[in-house]
């Protein structure tokens, strides 16, 4: 126990520094701005991964590392939401702009970078070249898919307006209380891992286990809170002096910066042996932020015009929107028989490098870059086609597993595979 208080120690002094800057209001320079603040939203990242490691114990797992995800994930919310509180303010601003592509910037980091990190990390780890997911991560992939497929309503209309939260936060609403129903699941994956820090938690008593475990989150949130806005903008700030476009950082520099407890996390839980608790995280982290943040985005720019107004796409973030839909659908698909390999992550990963490529060589010529979006949303389609239809079975299960299996029976199912489970490990070494 003194060991894991003085790690505790140690972290919030490597914050202490942001808390400094924060309530001084001195800013030395943005280099050394988003380095104090980066180490405190990893240091964040730590205090919260103690605290969710321990609450395992007595919470659904499912619950817990969802809750873990849209904590860790608040630096994307302030950002994010601060853009459109400010295009509500004044609507023929860049802020609008941004607003919009923060959030689809953000999406395209998970599926594309995060979620190969977390195999990587694995492989790197163990030499295993798959991370093999539970039966009870059907509620994810299945929450995933019906916001993702929503999403192509946004695109269509042309706008992500009010009534939109409504039906996203009732998916997002759904989610958690399917998760909430879940057993709290096996300990098959930490058998040879070695124990983490919160382990020392368990050895005292419930009441004082709650307090620290309380302690650290709130502890961990106003840490987040605190540094957030900050170590954006000097990100951004800092890409500035660079010379890098203005466009181009706010989607992807702002996110990078604003994921970094998130992903931390899960990292976290990837390095200790939890590679699909991790992985986990990683797919809740993109289920809230495709559902309650893009949702939220129309309600803070009504806040800051004093009335109820929509967030209007124009041609550019409408394509932009469409290429991150098309991409969650290909993820998807990669995850139907509950795991994601090696090749999987690599093909993840080098379709997102692709677009990035692209976006900042075209940067200056906007038809290219929008006929550019079009044609790899079009091919992400196309990929998350196949691999419906080849995979159409697991993707029956999934949906029915998922959405309407009751909880009891999604515990038995974590006790004994399905035979969902028992194709998936066949074909290990088959294809993504």
């Amino acid at each position: 126990m003194k060991r894991f208080v003085l790690l505790v120690l140690i972290t919030l002094l490597a914050a202490a520094p942001a808390m400094g800057l924060r309530l001084s209001g001195w800013r030395p320079d943005p280099v050394a701005d988003a380095l104090v603040f980066g180490v405190a939203v990893l240091a964040a990242g730590f205090l919260l991964s103690w605290g969710a490691e321990a609450a395992e114990k007595h919470i659904s797992q499912g619950l817990i590392v969802a809750i873990v995800a849209l904590v860790t994930v608040m630096p994307e919310y302030a950002v994010d939401l601060y853009y459109a509180f400010r295009a509500g303010q004044a609507p023929e601003s860049h802020y609008i702009h941004y607003a919009a592509a923060n959030m689809t910037g953000a999406n395209r980091l998970l599926v594309g970078v995060a979620w190969p990190l977390m195999v990587l990390i694995h492989w790197l780890r163990s030499r295993d070249r798959a991370v093999q997911l539970a039966s009870v991560n059907t509620v994810e992939v299945a929450f995933l898919l019906v916001g993702s497929l929503y999403a192509f309503v946004i695109v269509l209309k042309g706008a992500i307006a009010p009534i939109d939260f409504l039906v996203l936060f009732a998916i997002f609403a759904g989610y958690l209380y399917r998760v909430s129903t879940l057993p709290k699941g096996d300990d098959e994956e930490d058998e040879d891992a070695e124990p983490g820090p919160a382990a020392a938690l368990d050895t005292l008593r419930p009441a004082v286990q709650w307090s620290w475990m309380g302690g650290l989150t709130v502890i961990a949130l106003a840490i987040i809170l605190v540094s957030a806005e900050p170590f954006a903008e000097s990100m951004v700030e800092a890409g500035r002096v660079l010379g890098i476009d203005e466009f181009l950082l706010i989607q992807w520099l702002a996110p990078l910066a604003s994921e970094a407890p998130a992903v931390s996390v899960a990292v976290l839980f990837v390095m200790v042996g939890r590679a699909a608790s991790g992985l986990t995280a990683m797919v809740s982290d993109k289920i809230n932020q495709w559902t309650l943040l893009v949702g939220m985005l129309p309600l803070a720019m009504s806040l800051g015009a004093g009335g109820l107004v929509g967030l209007p796409l124009d041609a550019r973030q409408q394509e932009e929107f469409l290429l991150t839909a098309a991409q969650s659908l290909f993820a998807i698909g990669l995850l139907l028989r509950l795991r994601l390999s090696l090749m999987a992550a690599g093909v993840l990963f080098g379709l997102f490098a692709v677009q990035v490529g692209l976006a900042v060589y075209f940067r200056d010529d906007e038809a290219r870059t929008i006929s550019i979006l079009t044609a790899l949303a079009w091919i992400y389609l196309a990929l998350a086609a196949l691999l419906f239809v080849s995979r159409a079975r697991q993707l029956v299960e999934v949906v029915r597993s998922g959405l309407f299996t009751s909880h009891r029976r999604l515990e038995a199912a974590q006790a004994e595979p399905p035979k969902l489970r028992e194709q998936s490990g066949r074909s290990r070494q088959h294809g993504p």
